[in-house]
Parts: structure tokens; C-alpha cells; sequence
């Protein structure tokens, strides 16, 4: 008996003080945290993490900081009407904000959201794109200079989107096939367009220069940029590499805010934009145009000079060749594209001779 009760105290003492000697459970991660690990653990764009982070914040400000769990249908129906009701908000910005909150419901809480009633939805109209004709793009393009007439000049040689140009690398350029290749773009696909052969000579002509800095980088002890997902790992060296550089990179460096590593990022996108904007209104065209406006630009003009619709679809990347048809409604050629058939009766017209 004596020896049973000393087991018994024994083995409490033990357990006491495994219990108190166990480590400390890490503490939950913040509600935001949890969101951009979920958005990253499915490799979305850091735009749309940006934009989602962004609105889940705003969705709890509008309830006063209420948190997400003490929330459901009843609290997101009035958030997106006030979008469209006192924010006036487009219909693309209310279902952005919308898909923001049905993502951290459904992937980040796992709590499911049924049908969300009363919510007063903007009405989304059908706009047309802004077309330059290629007149008003030389116009425009020889209002520029340097690196940015160079870049906007592939946006509209090669249809590319704004982030497309900003992020190509040295290796995605294939001059001995007039190719290029597009890794990562909208909807994290890969596409391959054409290098327009007029922009070859002056597109060396930059990467010699480039070359030339990216080895006065590595003398210093530098000449390194950001990979992606988790190359940098499996490469440790590969950041340093000619190929994997930036082919519009940016005048400095910056330091990595997690490995505090000195590094150099690809030329930032508003030194197009504006530089577009700029030339824009020193060409003295009213158009709204905008750096997106030269891949609007690239499609129509391709399909004004023949080319096939679905060819177009494969250079664009578009998922569905319905939104490459919204081009044949802006050529150049009357609505749709049709031949108006009072032009067939022209020459016999009385009055319009």
C-alpha cells in the first residue's frame, strides 16, 4: 500500500511538472496575417492580396471592429450596399469587395455564407475600350524618350499588360525567334507573343547597358533580385545570374524587409504611367488614354488588318475568345465592323456628289 501511494505522488509530481516545463503554444496569428497566408498558400497575385486585405479591414471598420466570427449574412448585405448606395462604387468594386469577404469566410474562418439578401448591387455597364489610331501612337511614343518610350513601345508591339513589361526578365526575350514569353501573368498563366523586329537594335542596345550595370552591382557585392515562389531556395545563386535580372530595372536598390538583403527592383510602374500620361497630353490627344490603352490598341489594330480573331485571343492570353470580341466593336470600320450598305448607293445619292 505504502509503495502504491509513493508511485501515485510520484507520477502527480511528474505530470506537474511536465506541465509546467512544456512549451508554450506560438499564439494564434492575427486575423489579417491568417488571410495573407491563405492568399499566398494559393499563389495569388500580391495585387489581390493587397485588394482583399484592404476590404476585409474596411468590412470590419463598418461594423466597428466587430470580428468576422460574430458576423454572417445579416452584417456583409448592408457593407456592400453602402458601396453602391453611399460610396457610389462600380460594379467591379463591389464584387471585388464581395469575393474579399466570401474568401476569408469560406478559406481563412472555414464558415460557410449562404444567399446574401437585400444588397442594392451596382449595375455594371458595358464600356467600350479607348482606341488610339496608329497615328495618335507615334504621336504619343515620339513624345517619349529612354527607357520609358522603350516600354511603351512593347505595350503596344506586343500587347502587353502594364505589370507584363514591368516584370520581364533577360530570359523571356528570345531575339533569335522574335519571342517573348510571359511568365506569370493575369490568372497566373504563361503565354508567348511576338518582339517586334523594329524594337530588336534598340532593345540590345538597353540590355548591353543593363548587362554593363549588373557587373559594377556584383563587383560591389550586390547583384541580386527577388525570385519567385521558391526558387531562391532551390537556387540559392540563381538571383545573381544575368539571366534572371530585371530587363527594365530600377535606377537603386532597396533592402529587403525580411532577410535584409541590399536587392534591385524592376522599374517601378508609375514611371510608365506617368510618363504615358505626360505624353498623352503633349501629343494634345483628348482620348482618356492610359498605359492599358496600347494593348486595347495592339488587338484592334491587328484584327483591322486581318488577322484572325482567335490568333489575337492567343497573343492577348485571354481565357475566353468572348473577350476579344469586344474589339470588333471599336474598329475602325462603323459599328461591329459592318460596311454601313448606304455606302454601296453613294455614288448614286442625289446631293452627295
Amino acid at each position: 500500500m505504502e509503495s502504491a501511494k509513493i508511485y501515485t505522488l510520484n507520477r502527480k509530481r511528474f505530470e506537474v511538472n511536465a506541465t509546467l516545463n512544456a512549451a508554450p503554444s506560438p499564439p494564434k496569428p492575427k486575423l489579417l496575417d491568417q488571410v495573407r497566408q491563405a492568399i499566398r498558400a494559393r499563389h495569388y497575385s500580391v495585387k489581390t492580396e493587397e485588394a482583399y486585405g484592404g476590404w476585409i479591414k474596411r468590412f470590419i471598420f463598418f461594423h466597428n471592429k466587430r470580428h468576422p466570427l460574430e458576423m454572417a449574412e445579416l452584417e456583409i448585405g448592408p457593407f456592400l450596399s453602402s458601396l453602391a448606395t453611399d460610396r457610389h462604387a462600380s460594379a467591379s468594386t463591389q464584387n471585388q469587395a464581395f469575393n474579399a469577404i466570401l474568401f476569408l469566410y469560406d478559406q481563412v474562418l472555414g464558415k460557410k455564407i449562404s444567399l446574401v439578401d437585400g444588397v442594392v448591387r451596382a449595375k455594371r455597364p458595358r464600356r467600350l475600350p479607348v482606341v488610339l489610331t496608329k497615328d495618335e501612337i507615334k504621336q504619343v511614343v515620339n513624345h517619349m524618350t529612354g527607357v520609358t518610350q522603350l516600354m511603351a513601345i512593347l505595350l503596344y508591339g506586343a500587347g502587353l499588360r502594364l505589370m507584363e513589361c514591368c516584370r520581364l526578365r533577360v530570359k523571356d526575350i528570345d531575339f533569335s525567334r522574335n519571342e517573348i514569353v510571359i511568365r506569370a501573368g493575369k490568372g497566373d498563366k504563361d503565354r508567348r507573343t511576338m518582339l517586334p523586329t523594329a524594337i530588336k537594335e534598340s532593345l540590345l542596345k538597353h540590355l548591353a547597358t543593363s548587362h554593363r550595370q549588373h557587373q559594377e552591382d556584383l563587383n560591389k557585392g550586390l547583384g541580386r533580385v527577388a525570385l519567385p515562389n521558391a526558387l531562391e531556395r532551390k537556387y540559392p545563386n540563381a538571383g545573381r545570374e544575368w539571366a534572371w535580372q530585371w530587363v527594365f530595372p530600377a535606377s537603386q536598390h532597396y533592402t529587403d524587409r525580411i532577410i535584409g538583403e541590399r536587392r534591385r527592383h524592376h522599374l517601378h510602374e508609375s514611371v510608365l504611367q506617368r510618363a504615358v500620361r505626360d505624353a498623352v497630353v503633349k501629343a494634345g490627344i483628348s482620348k482618356p488614354a492610359s498605359c492599358h490603352t496600347f494593348r486595347h490598341s495592339f488587338a484592334t489594330h491587328l484584327l483591322e488588318d486581318g488577322y484572325d480573331i482567335r490568333t489575337v485571343q492567343e497573343l492577348l492570353g485571354h481565357r475566353d475568345v468572348s473577350t476579344t470580341m469586344v474589339y470588333t466593336h471599336v474598329l475602325n470600320r462603323g459599328g461591329r465592323g459592318v460596311r454601313s450598305p448606304v455606302d454601296s448607293l453613294a455614288s448614286t445619292l442625289v446631293g452627295l456628289k
